[in-house]
Order: C-alpha cells, then structure tokens, then sequence
C-alpha cells in the first residue's frame, strides 16, 4: 500500500476504538474541485460505538441524521454541530452496528497555502486543531456524508501513514459531551492523540 491508497473497507470494519487508535498517524487527503490537493496527519480522534454508548449518535435507534453509522464501514458521516460546524467522522464496524470515528485534529503536511486561505486571520496552530477547524481549512461539509472513504473518486480519503508507537500515544475522556451523558460513558477513555504534536484540541470544537 503506497502513500496515495485509501485504506481499505475492512480496515474499518474493526471496532471504532481499534480504528481510532490506528488512525493517529494516518493521512487525511483531500483533492479539490480545482484539482489542488491537501494532506495532513491525523493526530487526534475519539471512537464512539453501539447503541448503548450515550455519547454516540447511534445510541437507541436509527434517525435520519445518524443512518450512515449503520451503514457500510468507510463512509463518511458528517455531520453539523451546533448548527454552525461541520464535523467529519469515518463509519466503523460492520453494517448495522452504528459506529464512527471522529477525525478532531490533524497536522497540515501539503498545501499550506491552501489551508492558509481558509484560515486567514488564524495562528498556524489553529488552522485544523479542532474538528470543525480542520473541516473548515479542508472545504469538508455536508455534501460528503455518506460519501465512501475507501476510494479517491469522491476527493476525501485516508491513507497509510508513518505508525505511531504507544509510547507516543496519550487517551482520555471525550470532549464535549454534554449533560445528558453519564458514566461510565462520560469518562471512557476513547479519544487518542499524539503527545506533544501542536495541532491536537485540547477543548477546541
């Protein structure tokens, strides 16, 4: 598998945690209506699985909005925060067992200077250093739903990237939650991220 190959669909098929974890170091591409391209290292993400997680979107039943989740693994689910911020997750598990992975932050590696534009006015550690920051710098919104992820035809793809070791790997509670989620879901430790790397979160949206 070379830098440009999408990982393949049974690569997601593994539960979210697993996916998550795998994805840190991964490489998120983007190629532009424009033909211009971006790549960037994913370095922070949080799993959410089944339907008995309360901080999952696929908790209870199916709705209009969370269907991709049970869908086929290697789609995209994207989806709008607060009504203003787009975020990006990838499907995970087998088809109906309502699962994502939400892709928080990533480092730019190509085409800075398309991200720049779209980040005018931003410090550089800001541009994707959040999950609606990185959907922002990388022209991701609502039109890629349900897109599939495991081939370049629709310009949105993750590719293999450098692994990172565990030594470099911190977890921890999920970000943003809300009120409505209790323990032990609210403490689950399944968000990811690279230690030290200036693009994760922290408490960014």
């Amino acid at each position: 598998m070379n830098a440009w190959t999408p990982l393949p669909r049974h690569f997601y098929a593994q539960h979210a945690t697993v996916v998550a974890r795998a994805l840190l170091g991964a490489i998120l591409v983007r190629c532009l209506p424009d033909g211009a391209l971006i790549r960037a290292r994913i370095v922070e993400t949080e799993a959410y699985s089944g339907k008995d997680d309360l901080a999952s979107h696929g908790r209870a039943k199916r709705t209009p909005r969370n269907l991709p989740m049970y869908g086929e693994p290697g789609h995209a689910y994207v989806y709008l925060a607060y009504g203003i911020h787009w975020l990006l997750n990838v499907v995970a598990e087998p088809v109906d067992s309502p699962a994502a992975v939400l892709i928080r932050a990533v480092e730019p590696l190509e085409g800075i200077e398309h991200i720049a534009a779209r980040r005018n006015g931003r410090a550089q550690r800001e541009w994707t250093s959040g999950p609606s920051r990185l959907t922002i710098a990388l022209a991701i919104n609502g039109a890629h739903n349900k897109l599939d992820m495991t081939t370049t035809a629709h310009g949105l793809w993750i590719a293999a990237g450098e692994a990172v070791p565990d030594s470099a790997v911190r977890t921890g509670a999920r970000i943003g939650l809300g009120k409505r989620v209790t323990e032990p879901w609210l403490s689950m430790p399944w968000r990811w991220w690279i230690a030290d790397n200036p693009y994760v979160s922290r408490a960014q949206p």
